[in-house]
């Protein structure tokens, strides 16, 4: 195509460096400038500075095969893992993001996972929104719109085992510190700076133990209903009859637990909550999250917990917001009043009457009150 648009264009002379003996036709492989059957000929010189030119079109090669073997190993299923079809995503209501994945972080050990990357890359603040059990990044899909619409970035991972992320087959995949060590690794690979973090149940559980890693990376907090899991308090009543519930129905359906406790949710955006896990051979982080909360002083996770509420008590110096759903029956108002003594600076907590466990249903006048908080519009953005 080359070599035709230079005879149309009647050039008198060409010039070339590296050969090229695949499909050069200037003399590497033929020379469509030498037929005599055309009414133009172009005299051509090949081979000036061919080592030079030979250089970068063999990085450029060289570099295009690497992406495309990184791209193939991003794509290919672990045999202890499933990944649940993309079709199962399909028309899910108001969650319109482009699925991004990375599997190169060591505590993956190859398996892909999923989030949610949108706005600015360069933006001035970054939420960092972190579910829990049985949930995924679709339960922030409220408040996505609110953050962007701020011109923040908004980065919302599916935890190995919910969500699009690949899931172990194994329950004893699972454990408090491999997923701990996954989300820092996660925030390292993506080097996320100026960072709110928001989260709730096992967002929280793992999330709160985050910031005292690479406090630098953190401006401020938004808490929902969670706990710092320190084992040396007794568990909730609700939160050990949920524990019993998991134990005895693991089959039970996500999407009414979701319509049980928002009535205000459409049957499509419960079921949306069904969508990750078609069979029981992707519940395995469902039936073995509810045992992984540290219940005693020696329990996996509870020591980095009781270092992370030291930290907050004593050293966190960002800013802080928490909301509680009153209607939650398993990290309520009493959970939330501990860890509200538990964080330096945190003002008097949001009350919400009327919302559950799953705050984040609630989630578009939370996360604009959020805003007004840490960023009201004659402050600007928090340094």
């Amino acid at each position: 195509m080359c070599a035709g648009a230079m005879l149309n264009a009647r050039l008198r002379h060409v010039v070339w460096g590296a050969a090229e003996p695949k499909t050069g036709a200037a003399g590497s492989v033929l020379n469509v400038f030498s037929q005599p059957q055309l009414n133009h000929q172009t005299s051509v010189q090949g081979g000036v500075l061919a080592d030079e030119c030979a250089q970068p079109l063999q990085t450029f090669f060289k570099n295009q095969r690497a992406q495309q073997k990184a791209r193939a190993l991003s794509t290919r299923l672990r045999e202890d893992a499933v990944r649940t079809p993309e079709h199962a995503f399909d028309g899910l209501p108001d969650y319109p993001w482009q699925a991004n994945y990375i599997s190169e972080l060591p505590a993956l050990n190859g398996l892909r996972m999923h989030y949610v990357d949108e706005g600015p890359a360069d933006a001035e603040v970054t939420w960092l929104c972190l579910h829990g059990n049985p949930a995924w990044s679709y339960l922030y899909r409220h408040m996505i719109p609110v953050f962007l619409a701020a011109g923040h970035r908004v980065v919302a991972p599916d935890m190995p085992g919910f969500g699009k992320s690949d899931k172990p087959k194994k329950d004893s995949a699972h454990s408090f510190a491999w997923h701990r060590q996954v989300l820092l690794e996660f925030i390292e690979a993506l080097d996320l700076r100026h960072l709110h973090l928001v989260v709730q149940d096992w967002g929280g559980i793992l999330g709160l133990t985050l910031p005292m890693a690479h406090e630098w990376r953190y401006d401020a907090l938004l808490v929902m209903n969670t706990l710092l899991a320190e084992g040396t308090r007794p568990l909730s009543p609700g939160f050990l009859a949920w524990r019993q519930m998991c134990a005895d129905k693991p089959l039970f359906d996500i999407a009414k637990l979701f319509a049980r406790g928002n009535p205000h949710m459409t049957p499509d955006e419960c079921n949306a909550y069904n969508a990750p896990f078609p069979d029981a051979g992707h519940r395995a982080a469902l039936r073995v999250f509810p045992a992984m909360v540290p219940s005693a002083a020696d329990s996996p996770g509870a020591a980095v917990s009781r270092q992370a509420a030291a930290f907050f008590k004593h050293q966190w110096q960002g800013r802080s917001l928490m909301f509680i759903g009153q209607q939650d029956p398993v990290l309520g108002e009493p959970v939330m009043r501990e860890l509200h003594n538990t964080v330096r600076g945190c003002p008097p907590p949001v009350l919400l009457p009327h919302a559950g466990h799953f705050v984040q249903e609630h989630g578009r006048e939370i996360a604009q009150e959020a805003l007004q908080d840490f960023h009201p519009p004659h402050q600007g953005v928090l340094k």
